[in-house]
C-alpha cells in the first residue's frame, strides 16, 4: 500500500497477474521471438489479449511504477481505441500475413495488401501504414531491450549506459576513435 502512495505502482500484483496468465514455456518462446525480432501479429494479438485478461488497460497501467501519475484518462482511452483498431486490422489479415509481417512491409504487393486490410477493418489506408510503422518500431525496440537484458542490462561496463553504439555522447565516440587511430595524422605532413 505504501508503495502505491509513493507512486511506485503495484509491481507485485502485476507480476502475479501476468504469471497466472502465461506459462513458462510461452514466456520463453516470447522472449526468443523478441530477441530475434521475429515477433509477429499473432504474438501481438496474444499480448493484447493477455493484457485485457489482466483487467482494463488503465488498471494495468496503474500497477506500473511511475506510469499511473503520467497518464490521464483521455490518453488511456486513446490507447484502447488504437488497440481495437489494431486488432481489427490483424483480424482482416490472412494467416500467412499474420505470421509473416514482412509481407506487409517488404513484399512488392505490400501496398495492395495494406489497402485490403484497411478496407476490411473499416480503417483508412493511412491507419494501416501507421500501424505497420508502429509495429516495426515496437519490434525493433523489443529486440534491443531483450538483447540488453541478455547482456546484463544497461550500464554494465558500458560508458553509453547500454545504449546502442550509435547513440550516446559524440565527444566520447570521437575520443575513442582518436585513441584507436593513434597519431596517424601527425606523421604524414604536407610534403
Amino acid at each position: 500500500m505504501a508503495s502505491r502512495i509513493l507512486g511506485m505502482g503495484d509491481v507485485v500484483s502485476l507480476v502475479e497477474k501476468a504469471a497466472g496468465e502465461v506459462s513458462d514455456a510461452d514466456a520463453a518462446q516470447m522472449t526468443e521471438k523478441m530477441r530475434d525480432a521475429t515477433f509477429d501479429f499473432e504474438d501481438f494479438l496474444k499480448q493484447t489479449r493477455l493484457v485485457s485478461k489482466m483487467g482494463s488497460f488503465a488498471g494495468v497501467a496503474k500497477m506500473i511504477p511511475g506510469v499511473s501519475g503520467m497518464i490521464d484518462q483521455s490518453q488511456i482511452s486513446d490507447v484502447e481505441k488504437r488497440l481495437k483498431k489494431s486488432e481489427a486490422m490483424i483480424n482482416s489479415m490472412t494467416k500467412k500475413e499474420r505470421r509473416n509481417p514482412d509481407l506487409l512491409i517488404k513484399d512488392r504487393m505490400a501496398r495492395e495488401r495494406l489497402r485490403r486490410i484497411a478496407s476490411g477493418s473499416g480503417n483508412e489506408f493511412g491507419d494501416a501504414t501507421n500501424f505497420m510503422s508502429e509495429f516495426q518500431k515496437m519490434r525493433t525496440m523489443m529486440s534491443r531491450m531483450q538483447k540488453q537484458m541478455d547482456s546484463g542490462g544497461p550500464g554494465e561496463g558500458d560508458p553509453n549506459g547500454g545504449a546502442p553504439p550509435e547513440m550516446g555522447n559524440r565527444r566520447e565516440r570521437r575520443m575513442k576513435k582518436k585513441k584507436k587511430g593513434g597519431n596517424r595524422g601527425a606523421a604524414r605532413g604536407f610534403g
